[in-house]
């Protein structure tokens, strides 16, 4: 049996830095004004959240909230882009907008690198992951993605009502990120039982989300260890075996960067296949000339892709200061909406 140090002690042993956040008041309920009080967790926002972001991009472009410790909802493009590309006033150490913020010094690395790192070490640490992403990378898993995708179809036949999301959408990523990672593909429940927790459990206490997440981290590595053990071409054990600035990476940012590629991977995806399956079921017009047209189907993807962007991510301010109107309080919580920035 191999041994590698790094991976001996569990992640979730006392010390961990991110446990030192600061935890806010839960406040749930019905919103009483958008422009005042959002929540990207009420089920009207999950239902259509498209007229309410037209609404605010009209009357208040930069909403405002008290939940989750405070924070912001920009909705126009240009708002949107400039905090995105602003590193130096907001920071990325914190993805998901909620009642938990890490510490200040859990950056630049953060807690999933790189989408929760800050520069220069978000430069080197998406860097290291261009090899696995190359045309050449992804063509060669084409062909058995494209088989999956036939055989999920095969599968319905004879139903009279498919639930596209759930019967064939979400079944493809979680078997491409699986053969990526070198994950056993029969793990799929329990990959959307770790995304649940990760994306839709926000409002829980801190406790219960790190105790989620603890089981999410003592799952990977398990696997980080059995790849130990039995090295194979996967991006696991490439994750394992890289090097930055001279040193294999720490634990952490190996389980961080997994983490990432298991539910941003899955989840980005599935969504954007749902919405635009979603899409094209309740605009006929457009399947029929998809069908009559497949070489519009590149830009298809593409304007799909834009309307139904599937990520929403969160900042947080660096310091106290006066922005494109309003006041901005350090630790304050911005929500980017790249499909309200997108319309």
């Amino acid at each position: 049996m191999s041994v590698d140090e790094r991976f001996v002690k569990s992640f979730d042993e006392p010390g961990e830095d991110e446990r030192a956040g600061t935890r806010s008041e839960i406040v749930t309920g019905p919103v009483s004004d958008w422009a005042t009080d959002f929540s990207h967790l009420e089920p009207e926002w999950a239902a259509d959240p498209y007229p309410i972001q037209d609404d605010l991009r009209q009357r208040c472009p930069i909403a405002r909230t008290d939940r989750f410790g405070g924070g912001w909802l920009p909705t126009r493009y240009e708002d949107v882009a400039a905090i995105a590309y602003d590193t130096d006033r907001f920071s990325s150490r914190s993805i998901i907008m909620s009642n938990f913020r890490p510490p200040p010094e859990s950056a630049p690395v953060g807690g999933t690198p790189p989408i929760s790192s800050d520069p220069p070490f978000h430069h080197d640490a998406r860097k290291l992951l261009l090899p696995a992403f190359t045309k050449t990378a992804v063509a060669r898993r084409e062909e058995s993605t494209r088989a999956l995708c036939h055989e999920l179809i095969d599968g319905l036949e004879g139903q009279d009502v498919v639930d596209a999301a759930r019967d064939y959408a979400q079944h493809i990523p979680m078997r491409v990120i699986a053969d990526m990672l070198g994950f056993p593909p029969e793990d799929g429940p329990r990959f959307r039982e770790f995304i649940e927790n990760a994306l839709e459990g926000v409002n829980l206490p801190p406790e219960q989300r790190i105790a989620n997440m603890d089981r999410l981290f003592d799952y990977l590595l398990e696997q980080i260890r059995d790849h130990v053990d039995h090295p194979r071409d996967d991006l696991t054990t490439y994750l394992i075996d890289a090097e930055l600035y001279g040193h294999k990476l720490e634990a952490g940012h190996v389980a961080g960067t997994i983490a990432l590629l298991l539910i941003a991977g899955i989840d980005t995806t599935w969504s954007a296949i749902g919405a635009s399956l979603w899409h094209l079921a309740k605009t006929p017009a457009d399947r029929r000339r998809l069908v009559a047209e497949p070489a519009l189907l590149p830009t298809a993807m593409e304007e799909l892709l834009r309307a139904y962007a599937p990520v929403t991510m969160a900042r947080l301010v660096k310091h106290d200061m006066h922005w494109n109107g309003v006041d901005m309080k350090a630790d304050d919580w911005i929500l980017l909406s790249f499909p309200a920035a997108n319309r």
